[in-house]
């Protein structure tokens, strides 16, 4: 499919074409990167060190924002994870609920006595689908890969934490992330 579309792009040279493999490249991207999480084994490779979540969930914001979103960062925890393991469950989590819930989004990401959470203001997601969603192959979008919540999924396990799938105050799906040493 993106060998027909670059044929087209060259031939054409429409901006459709272009964007279109450059959504393709990212899905690609993102398949590589989800699929490389999964395939780590039980932990392995997880550096534990001091990481600021506030910065880091607004670095991976950066990446993922799309017009008509917002981020509201309500911690200034510092949590002992892995940075890239837990920069790939931040980033996960966010795209997520940017790519659900579309236009005019407010993504949350803040602490509480034992974890942090990342919820969001969309439609939620309904409690007999909350278990079904963390496993590989599971979604709803035609350009997903099905992955990003496992990828989740195992981030928090080879940490030791353990997570919830539960309702924002809005009604929005809240992601928390339990059992974690936050300073």
């Amino acid at each position: 499919m993106l060998e027909a579309r670059l044929s087209l792009a060259r031939e054409t040279g429409d901006k459709e074409h272009f964007e279109h493999m450059e959504r393709s490249i990212q899905r690609m991207s993102r398949l590589i990167d989800d699929t490389l999480a999964l395939a780590r084994d039980g932990g392995a490779g997880v550096m534990v060190e001091p990481v600021r979540l506030d910065r880091l969930t607004t670095e991976c914001w950066q990446h993922i924002r799309t017009p008509n979103t917002g981020l509201v960062v309500n911690t200034t925890a510092t949590v002992r994870a892995d940075t890239d393991r837990l920069h790939q469950l931040l980033s996960n989590l966010l795209r997520n609920a940017v790519e659900h819930t579309g236009n005019g989004v407010i993504v949350t990401v803040g602490d509480f006595a034992g974890g942090f959470y990342v919820e969001d203001d969309g439609p939620g997601i309904p409690p007999s689908d909350r278990e079904a969603v963390l496993t590989s192959g599971t979604t709803d979008l035609a350009h997903g890969t099905g992955l990003g919540l496992a990828v989740v999924k195992s981030v928090v396990e080879d940490h030791g934490w353990s997570l919830r799938v539960t309702e924002s105050k809005d009604g929005g799906a809240r992601f928390e992330i339990r059992d974690v040493a936050l300073e």
